[in-house]
Formats: C-alpha cells, sequence, structure tokens
C-alpha cells in the first residue's frame, strides 16, 4: 500500500519523506489555506516546492466547478510539474472532465467520493485514483471501511486500473484496516503515518536491550 501525506505543510512533508516510506502528497484548498497560502502565484508555486520534496504523485486540487473551468485550471496545473496529478470533485462535470484529462494522458484524482457508484463512475471515466473519504463517514455514524471494501470488490471484478486512494484518514487503525481491505493507497496526517511506530513493548524491549548492554560494558 501507497503512502501518501494529507498536507501542505512542507515541514511535515519534509519529515515524512526522511522516514523513507512517503509515496506522495496530497492536498486542497482547506490545506492550503491553513498553511496561510493565498493568491494564485503562491499557490502554484507551493504545489512545484512540493513536487521537489517527493519523489512521487501530488495532487493540486481544482477550484472551478464547471467543465470548462476544470479543463482550464487543470491543465494549467498539470503543467507545472510531472508528478502533479490533477484532482476534481464527484460532480457530473468533474466525471466529464475526468474522461476528458484520461484521454489527453493527464492522470486524475476524483475526490469527495461516498459510495461505491460515484468510485465506479470514475473508474469509468479512467480516473488514476478515486479518493473515498473514510472519516467523515465514520463521522456520520456509517461505516466508512466498509465503502472501502466495496469499491475493491467492483474494480477487482471489472479490473479497472483506477487505484483506491483512502482519504479522510484519522488515525492509525484507520491505515492498518485499509491495509487489510486491499486500498492501494491511503492519505492521512503526519501524526497517524508515525503512529504505526509506536507499541509500549518495541519501548520495553529497547530500553532492555540497552540496559543489558551497558552492563556489557559496551
Amino acid at each position: 500500500m501507497k503512502f501518501f501525506i494529507d498536507t501542505a505543510n512542507l515541514n511535515d512533508i519534509q519529515e515524512a519523506q526522511s522516514l523513507g516510506v512517503l509515496d506522495g502528497v496530497t492536498t486542497n484548498p482547506s490545506l492550503m489555506a491553513k498553511e496561510g497560502i493565498t493568491g494564485k502565484a503562491n499557490i502554484l508555486k507551493h504545489y512545484v516546492a512540493i513536487c521537489e520534496i517527493v519523489d512521487g504523485d501530488v495532487s493540486a486540487e481544482v477550484i472551478s466547478t464547471d467543465f470548462e473551468g476544470m479543463v482550464k485550471e487543470g491543465e494549467e496545473l498539470a503543467a507545472l510539474h510531472p508528478q502533479i496529478v490533477v484532482k476534481l470533485p464527484m460532480i457530473a462535470d468533474g466525471v466529464r472532465a475526468c474522461k476528458y484529462f484520461s484521454s489527453k494522458g493527464i492522470r486524475t484524482n476524483v475526490t469527495l467520493v461516498f459510495s461505491a457508484g460515484q468510485a465506479l463512475l470514475a473508474a469509468k471515466a479512467g480516473a488514476t485514483y478515486v479518493s473515498p473519504f473514510l472519516g467523515r463517514l465514520d463521522d456520520i455514524s456509517t461505516d466508512g471501511m466498509n465503502l472501502i471494501s466495496e469499491i475493491r470488490e467492483i474494480y477487482d471484478n471489472y479490473e479497472y486500473k483506477t487505484q483506491i486512494l483512502s482519504a479522510s484518514i484519522r488515525h492509525t487503525m484507520h491505515i492498518v484496516n485499509c491495509a487489510k481491505v486491499g486500498s492501494d493507497v491511503m492519505t492521512g496526517p503526519l501524526s497517524a503515518i508515525k503512529g504505526l511506530l509506536k507499541h509500549p513493548l518495541t519501548d520495553i524491549g529497547l530500553n532492555q536491550f540497552i540496559e543489558d548492554a551497558k552492563k556489557m560494558n559496551i
């Protein structure tokens, strides 16, 4: 399973990259705003800065909601850097734009997916990635993990190449459960990724090894 980090914070991206397990980055307008990045020129420059840190795909989201606007924005974003993946909303014009970009060889990530039917449409339109929002479904007492399983079954039935990019990851167990049901990618905060490192028995065992090594005058 690929590990993406969901942020626009360059320090977090650099730290995740330094672990040696980072495969890509996802961003959105909310994450850009959180970092205080405003203005089109600054946003585009920031996307390039992210691409220069990581080796993998970087999802850059359009803000238009009409087909023509998405195409214009998406083409501009794709031209920024070879690692850019154009992120499109799961609406009718977003599906149209996805089909347009896939016919041009431009990679896409269809986002804000909350049902298996939406994921099926994205795959039919040739999406590179589809982003079901796991945590937001959990927030309304719906089983987000079940959605990932449904999409996996549908994609396997028909051998769709679209990758399931499990988004809205909130914690470490989301990552583990996504891996268990066959998600191709997960994207979440640095804290969730680093949480995989933690286990009290690891700490206890390491401390014991260190204490025993001291006794041996190593």
